[in-house]
């Protein structure tokens, strides 16, 4: 079975989150606060938040690999 990488997934995770950006946006009907716009809005920083932190573990893998 292969893994996959880091930044395979927090590009993914990053593409999830402007999705899921745009679909609120998109959901926003005469004010943003109904519920479906805040929960899109939750997902889509979730999603953000796990994209950064996956490419931060794969820059500083990156790091600790050049320093040995």
């Amino acid at each position: 079975m292969m893994r996959v990488s880091p930044k395979t997934m927090g590009i993914i995770y990053l593409i999830m989150g402007a999705f899921f950006t745009y679909v609120a946006i998109l959901s926003v009907d005469e004010t943003m606060w109904n519920i479906t716009t805040m929960v899109l809005a939750l997902f889509a920083t979730l999603e953000t938040g796990v994209g950064i932190r996956l490419l931060a573990i794969h820059f500083q893998r990156k790091r600790n690999n050049k320093q040995e």
